[in-house]
C-alpha cells in the first residue's frame, strides 16, 4: 500500500512543483513519514528528490545561469552540510506543542515555526502589488544560498527559500528552473552524505522497490512538466511560487508537514 500512496504523491507533486522549483521534498517527506520515522523519511525523500533532479538536469540544465549558480550554489552547499549536521543533533528534540485533529496528532517544532514565518514573509513579498517587481540584487544571492542550504539540510525545505530568491533574481523562466535544479542537486548530494547514517535504520535494501517506484513516478511528472513549460509564463510561475510558499508555510506552522 505504501508503494502506491508514495508513488502517486510523487507523480502529482512532481508535475505541480516543476514550475515552482520546489515542493517535491517538502510534500513528499510527510508522505514517507506515514511509514517511517521523520529523520528516516527525510533521508529517503532526499534520495527520490536527488535522482529526480539529476533527470531534470538532462531536460533543462543547459539553460542554467552560471553566475547565479556560483553565487547562490556554493553557500548553499556549505550551509546544507551544517543544517544536516544540526538535524542529526536535534532529531529527538521535543515539539513546541502538539494537538489532535480528526483523530490524528500533529506536532509543531521550533524549526518548523521559524521556517513558516520566513516563508509567509516571502509569499507576501511575492503577491503584494508594490513589491511584486522587486528583485534581489546579486549581493543577496549569498544570503539566499545560505538560508536555502541550511534549512534544506535541516528540514528538507531548501527549495522554498531557493525559489523565493531566484524568482526575484531577474532570470527568465527557463534559467530560473534550470539554475534551481542544479543548485538543488548540489545540496541534495551534500545532505545525503550526512543522512547516510540513517539508511541502515530505513532498511534501504528492503525498500529499493519503493524508492524505484517513487523515483520513476517523479521522473514521469518532470517529463509532463517539461511539456507544459512552453504554455506557462513567468508571471504565472511567480504566482505559483507565492501560492506554494503560503501553503507550505501554513502546513509547517500547523504541523501538517
Amino acid at each position: 500500500m505504501e508503494i502506491i500512496i508514495i508513488s502517486i504523491a510523487a507523480l502529482l507533486t512532481s508535475i505541480l512543483t516543476f514550475f515552482s522549483g520546489f515542493g517535491l521534498g517538502t510534500i513528499l517527506a510527510p508522505v514517507f513519514a506515514l511509514f517511517f520515522p521523520i529523520d528516516v523519511a527525510i533521508a529517503l525523500t532526499g534520495v527520490v528528490h536527488f535522482t529526480n533532479n539529476l533527470f531534470k538536469i538532462g531536460l533543462v540544465g543547459k539553460n542554467a545561469d552560471k553566475s547565479v549558480l556560483l553565487k547562490f550554489g556554493v553557500p548553499a552547499i556549505v550551509a546544507s552540510f551544517m543544517g544536516a549536521w544540526v538535524l542529526m543533533q536535534i532529531s529527538d528534540m521535543p515539539a513546541l506543542f502538539s494537538y489532535e485533529l480528526w483523530g490524528s496528532n500533529f506536532e509543531v517544532t521550533l524549526v518548523k515555526m521559524v521556517i513558516a514565518v520566513l516563508l509567509i514573509l516571502f509569499s507576501v513579498l511575492e503577491i503584494t502589488p508594490r513589491l511584486k517587481d522587486v528583485q534581489f540584487g546579486k549581493d543577496k544571492l549569498m544570503l539566499g544560498g545560505t538560508l536555502s542550504g541550511f534549512f534544506g539540510g535541516l528540514a528538507g525545505t531548501q527549495g522554498a527559500f531557493r525559489s523565493a530568491f531566484l524568482i526575484k533574481a531577474g532570470l527568465n523562466k527557463e534559467a530560473y528552473i534550470a539554475t534551481g535544479v542544479l543548485i538543488a542537486s548540489f545540496v541534495d548530494f551534500t545532505r545525503l552524505s550526512v543522512y547516510a547514517s540513517r539508511f541502515d535504520a530505513a532498511n534501504l535494501q528492503e525498500n529499493v522497490p519503493l524508492l524505484l517506484s517513487a523515483t520513476l513516478s517523479a521522473i514521469i511528472g518532470a517529463v509532463v512538466g517539461k511539456k507544459l513549460l512552453k504554455k506557462i509564463t513567468l508571471k504565472s510561475m511567480q504566482l505559483v511560487v507565492a501560492v506554494m510558499l503560503m501553503f507550505i508555510a501554513i502546513g509547517l506552522g500547523f504541523g501538517f508537514v
